[in-house]
């Protein structure tokens, strides 16, 4: 598990652990990676499992990464199931994010996703059988105000997973996307204190979900072999929504994309009118206050 000293990716080696797993969490801080190691071992099975804790920015080198996880996967055993859930965000307006903002953004959450995936998957297809999630996000499915440079990045995972799924569909290898709501986790309450007006109203119109509830719904569709994973109500529409040519996983499935796209696309463009409500309305106020400020 990338990402995997906190929030999501924390709760998804919890959750691994649980079902008697042995755990490679890989992060950058260390100091955090052997707490959480220690908080993980609670929830032991049996007395044979390990947490095994690999300090290593996934964003950076590739070389650096291929070799930790080969000495992994001496220690423990081939990967079984990769998580990429490393990650970071910056919202703001467009014109105020910093320009190198947006190339650590597509370095992280998607970089940081290539080269794990790119370090285990000759082994799992030469054994026939492995499991890859990468954790996006609901603004990896739809754009929104003060998400310019993160939804990108997100959006961008898609996109790989598709034509990845369609390579190593053959050798039994299957890939899962996250599509994960706002969650309350240290990444979320620190992009919390920088948010633009508008994008808080925005994300006040659904629900903050708990990330153990989310690692379940993702572990549950990973061993499952879902290439979507959504949650709860609005995650299961916007899923449908953007289906697109994303690959199904039984006919049922893609009967309930085939039955239910137009109904969701009309209940779809009334949230993205009310989006655009509190967006102007925000400008109006802004423009207001500017103006007052002025004539005093």
């Amino acid at each position: 598990v990338t990402g995997g000293s906190s929030g999501i990716g924390k709760c998804i080696a919890i959750e691994c652990y649980k079902q008697g797993a042995f755990i490679t969490l890989i992060a950058r801080d260390e100091n955090k990676l052997l707490q959480t190691k220690k908080e993980i071992e609670k929830y032991s099975v049996n007395d044979k499992q390990v947490v095994l804790c690999i300090s290593v920015d996934v964003s950076k080198d590739y070389e650096q990464v291929e070799n930790v996880l080969k000495q992994a996967q001496e220690k423990l055993g081939p990967v079984d199931m990769l998580v990429n859930c490393a990650g970071t965000s910056v919202t703001g307006k467009f014109e105020d994010i910093e320009v190198n903002s947006f190339e650590r953004l597509m370095a992280v959450n998607y970089l940081g996703s290539v080269y794990p995936s790119r370090a285990v998957i000759a082994t799992m297809k030469e054994r026939r059988m492995g499991r890859i999630v990468f954790v996006s996000s609901q603004a990896g499915q739809l754009g929104l105000f003060g998400y310019t440079a993160y939804s990108p990045t997100k959006f961008a995972l898609r996109g790989l997973a598709e034509a990845l799924q369609m390579e190593v569909k053959p050798y039994n290898v299957y890939v899962t996307v996250a599509y994960p709501p706002d969650t309350d986790t240290p990444g979320f309450a620190e992009e919390s204190k920088t948010k633009p007006l508008e994008t808080k109203l925005i994300s006040e119109t659904s629900s903050v979900c708990q990330a153990e509830q989310v690692a379940r719904v993702i572990v549950k569709d990973a061993i499952q072999g879902n290439f979507n994973s959504s949650v709860g109500s609005d995650g299961y529409m916007l899923s449908i929504l953007t289906s697109g040519m994303s690959p199904v996983t039984s006919i049922t499935e893609g009967l309930q994309q085939i039955v239910c796209m137009g109904i969701f696309r009309i209940i779809g463009l009334f949230y993205l009118g009310s989006f655009d409500s509190i967006v102007r309305r925000c400008m109006m106020q802004r423009e207001k206050s500017e103006s007052a400020d002025k004539t005093e």
